[in-house]
């Protein structure tokens, strides 16, 4: 296999060059490594505020500040991993149903080649289809969905399709196994006291933010653990799950959330856990002119990787 790292920005700055994560080769094919990040620009999906397109954009350009040892998991990533931007899956501006269909198809000779795929989003509408991609592959797996929605509804008037009804829809599909799946980080005003329920008859565990803020980040890490066990798991990260201080660039904020060290400290628990694929979405630049919140969204992301990274270290 060959061996896809980084440029290193000692040879050449980091404002050259085209704009990947992390200044990873660009590789517009499925070519065998560890691990792909794939950009899925799709946010008409929404409820409110749009713009989440060019979250993936974004997210590459403040990537090339990342570097490859992670002091916190005391793993250098490309020791151990291959990997590479492949790009953006193609979409349908507008149309979510043929954008789902370009978006499992596009997914899915990453996942029948065993390559890891990290997601850029886009909204969070595009889980659905992701999730599609990667049933079709591992067959149902354990959802952790880090969030201050569950997006659970039914229909949003009266479709069925958009960024807050996905894990309805996947639990309907069959494409998570809700026995192992965990929704963390709950908040915020609902419609009813029903929109809390919903998920729950749908076999999901929540940990409300109020929880976690009462029994704290291990003892939520180890809820966690605790729930996915040995199950394959997709990770969903939506960025509303930190505290609209933290990152205020997203489609439909929430106070009373996350700081970026619980933030960071609540993903690299999930170290250990068969982690097969993992996205991360709702982060819309236009609202944030500081970049601060696609800072955050590209940590999650380069801590998604060096958990790859360190499953391969502790099994070499």
């Amino acid at each position: 296999m060959k061996k896809y790292k980084p440029i290193d920005s000692l040879e050449s700055p980091r404002f050259c060059g085209i704009r990947t994560f992390m200044r990873l080769p660009h590789v517009p094919t499925a070519e065998e490594a560890d691990f792909a990040v794939i950009g899925v620009p799709f946010d008409t999906g929404v409820t409110f505020r749009v713009g989440a397109r060019f979250g993936p954009e974004a997210i590459r350009s403040i990537s090339v500040l990342s570097k490859p040892h992670n002091i916190a998991l005391d793993v250098n990533i490309f020791d151990y991993c291959s990997g590479y931007d492949y790009g953006d899956l193609p979409i349908v501006p507008g149309f979510i149903e043929d954008s789902y269909e370009k978006i499992e198809k596009g997914l899915s000779p990453i996942l029948d080649k065993g390559i890891i795929p990290v997601l850029l989003g886009g909204d969070h509408s595009i889980t659905l289809a992701e999730l599609r991609a990667v049933a079709n592959t591992h067959g149902p797996v354990a959802l952790i969905q880090f969030d201050s929605h569950t997006d659970t509804m039914d229909s949003y008037f009266g479709r069925r399709y958009n960024h807050g009804t996905p894990f309805k829809r996947a639990v309907e599909e069959g494409l998570i196994d809700p026995e192992h799946s965990i929704q963390v980080g709950i908040r915020g005003s609902v419609y009813s006291k029903d929109d809390l329920i919903v998920p729950k008859e749908l076999g999901l565990e929540i940990v409300t933010a109020v929880e976690i803020q009462q029994i704290g980040i291990p003892a939520l890490i180890q809820r966690i653990q605790d729930r996915v066990k040995n199950a394959n798991a997709f990770v969903s990260f939506d960025i509303d799950f930190v505290d609209a201080a933290y990152a205020p660039g997203t489609g439909t904020p929430e106070v009373g959330g996350f700081t970026s060290v619980e933030t960071l400290q609540a993903v690299r628990g999930l170290a250990g856990l068969s982690l097969i694929g993992f996205d991360i979405v709702e982060v819309l630049p236009a609202h944030d002119p500081t970049h601060v919140t696609a800072i955050l969204a590209s940590a999650v992301a380069y801590e998604f990787i060096s958990l790859i990274a360190l499953k391969k270290k502790m099994q070499a």
